[in-house]
Order: C-alpha cells, then sequence, then structure tokens
C-alpha cells in the first residue's frame, strides 16, 4: 500500500536501533526523506548511508544531537527548521525499585523521556499548522497504562507522553495535523535479543528461549513472542500518512495482548 508519503521529511529521535531504526527504515521505504538522530555521529552516519543504499530515491541526513542538551537541540532545530513528520522515540529504561529512585533520577528520566520531545514538537507544532500537514508521533509503552512495578520512573514518562500528547490534539482541532502516541508491548530491540540469547544454554535456537521466557516472564501476552521492531515500523508509517487523519490524541495500542480491556 502506498501510504502518501512520498517526499515528506521526518525527523526520528533515536533511529540508529531499535524501534527507531525501523521507523526510519519503513518511512524511507514510503519515500520519506529522514532525518536520522542519535547522540554518536558515526552511528547516525552509518545509519544514514545504509538508508541512502537501500532506498536511494531518498535523501537521508545526519541529525546527530544529544537532544537533553539545550544547546545541541537548538543546534539541530536551527539547521533543520522544518519537518513534516516528528517521530518522538527517543528514551532511556531500566529496570529500578523505588526505593531506590532519588530526585536525581526521577528528573533524568523527566528531561530525557518527556522534556526533549516537548521541546522539538513545541518547535516544530506551528509550522505544520502553517503547512495545513504534520504528523507528531510518541512512542510510549503499555507500562504507560499498565505499570509493571518494575520501572517506576519509566511508567511515570510514558503515562506523561500519552497526556502531552492529547493536550497538543487539542491545538489540531480541524488541521490537517495529527499528534498521536503509539504503545508497543514487549519488543525484540538488539539489546532485548542479547539478553535472551544469554539467559539460555546456547545449544537452544533463539524462536525456543523465546518461548520459554514468554512463558515464564510474560504469560499475559496472548502472541507469546516479542513484537518485531518493523511492525512498529509499519503502524507508525500508517499512523503518518494522510490515510489516518482521523486519529487525533489517540493512544494506539500494539501490545500483543498485554493490557487487559475492560468493557
Amino acid at each position: 500500500m502506498d501510504m502518501g508519503l512520498t517526499n515528506k521529511t521526518a525527523l526520528v529521535t533515536g533511529s540508529t536501533k531499535g524501534i527507531g531504526k525501523a521507523i526510519a527504515i519503513e518511512l524511507a521505504r514510503e519515500g520519506v526523506h529522514v532525518l536520522v538522530n542519535g547522540r554518536n555521529h558515526e552511528e547516525v552516519e552509518r545509519t544514514v548511508n545504509a538508508l541512502k543504499s537501500e532506498f536511494p530515491a531518498t535523501s537521508p541526513q545526519n541529525a546527530a544531537a544529544d537532544l537533553v542538551d539545550m544547546q545541541q537541540r537548538e543546534a539541530l532545530l536551527a539547521k533543520f527548521p522544518r519537518v513534516d513528520i516528528l517521530i518522538n522515540n527517543m528514551g532511556i529504561y531500566e529496570i529500578m525499585s523505588y526505593e531506590d529512585i532519588d530526585d536525581e533520577i526521577w528528573e533524568k528520566y523527566f528531561r530525557t523521556n518527556v522534556l526533549a520531545a516537548n521541546g522539538l514538537a513545541k518547535y516544530y507544532l506551528p509550522g505544520m499548522l502553517k503547512n495545513n500537514f504534520g504528523r507528531i508521533l510518541f512512542i510510549a509503552s503499555e507500562e504507560a497504562m499498565m505499570p509493571s512495578g518494575q520501572m517506576p520512573q519509566y511508567c511515570m514518562t510514558k503515562s506523561m507522553l500519552l497526556s502531552l500528547s492529547k493536550s497538543l490534539s487539542k491545538l489540531t482541532r480541524g488541521a490537517e495535523v495529527t499528534s498521536n502516541t503509539i504503545m508497543p508491548g514487549p519488543t525484540l530491540s538488539e539489546k532485548v535479543y542479547q539478553i535472551i540469547e544469554g539467559m539460555f544454554p546456547d545449544d537452544m535456537d533463539f524462536s525456543e528461549k523465546e518461548k520459554k521466557f514468554m512463558a515464564a516472564h510474560l504469560p499475559q501476552s496472548e502472541i507469546q513472542r516479542f513484537i518485531k521492531p518493523y511492525e512498529i515500523g509499519r503502524l507508525a508509517a500508517f499512523v503518518c500518512s494522510p490515510y489516518a487523519s482521523a486519529f487525533k490524541g489517540s493512544p494506539i495500542r500494539m501490545d500483543g495482548g498485554m493490557v487487559p480491556t475492560i468493557f
């Protein structure tokens, strides 16, 4: 399906690996010129070159910056003053006990997972409204709605993104501009793959390790496997397309059935 995104420009934060990279790939597949972001300039450049090689009709660019650093963020905005699509994917997470989380950690998560994304949205939204087209998409988590208790500092920020997205959506009334949130469930990022590989004997293939892990640790998952990053990438591409205009301030679940539905 042609998503109608050819020649649009998208900034995808944290797009050198994991979900962010998958979104960058799927947007490029649709003809989008992707601004690849990450803190490591060399990693960003490798991703840019890979996108250009696979999708030669597009013009990906290096948008390396530490978005938590105000000066670096402002420099990036000055370099790329206009985008059609903003994917706020960048974030940090770590399993932590509530008792071990001090104010400095709470603030670090707030600055990284919320304020950096808000700063970009605040800058780009007026231009989107002026052009009468734009997509702002936040990548949250099923933990935003169903905290496991293992990462309270992370869950707090992901819940905030749901509220922020809806608040921004209120500012887009009547315009071809949307603000939405995707809430993925457990996803097979590079980091998760390494963790699962190391938990079981070497003579087991990964699919078997995955099944054993899901049965033991995530029995509430209805798909009993990790979500593939490209699946989230394809959903993101659709939500960013002109065909998804009716999604306004929506928390879009892609959690593999993790979160129970109450009627």
